[in-house]
């Protein structure tokens, strides 16, 4: 089993697509990059946090790659808006890559690199060392209530 961790605007939308993908045995919403260990909705939208929304994705590599989670990761969102995805805006949800070793950061690179060649140079997707990674407890447990 292996982590991915991905920032690609408002956790959701993402986490619905990535739970459909053959091979993701698990997702979570949470909050990463940011200053602190911890944090709360609340204050990552203050933007004080410097935390981005993400999906943590537990995968079977036998299953799906990390070059196609990246590859799909950037198929559903514009990696070209500056902190902003469709109506939502702030540094949230910025498009960023949190890798967790040095193998997945290289292939973070070279894909990031093709399809930024693709698109003209407008990437602006960041790829990053992952820290202070927490899941959104306060929403899962909304989101479960709710199922």
């Amino acid at each position: 089993m292996e982590i991915a961790i991905l920032a690609c605007g408002c956790f959701w939308g993402p986490e619905i697509k990535f739970s459909k993908l053959e091979g993701i045995i698990k997702t979570e919403v949470g909050y990463c990059g940011g200053n602190t260990k911890t944090t709360t909705y609340r204050e990552v939208c203050s933007g004080k946090t410097n935390h981005a929304e993400v999906v943590k994705l537990d995968f079977d590599p036998k299953l799906i790659s990390y070059e196609r989670i990246l590859n799909y990761f950037f198929e559903i969102h514009d990696p070209t808006t500056l902190n902003s995805q469709g109506p939502d805006f702030g540094t949230q949800y910025r498009s960023e890559i949190f890798f967790l070793n040095e193998n997945q950061k290289k292939i973070a690179e070279n894909i990031k690199e093709k399809i930024n060649k693709k698109l003209s140079g407008k990437v602006v997707t960041i790829i990053s060392l992952a820290k202070n990674y927490c899941a959104a407890e306060e929403y899962h447990q909304k989101y479960l209530e709710k199922r």
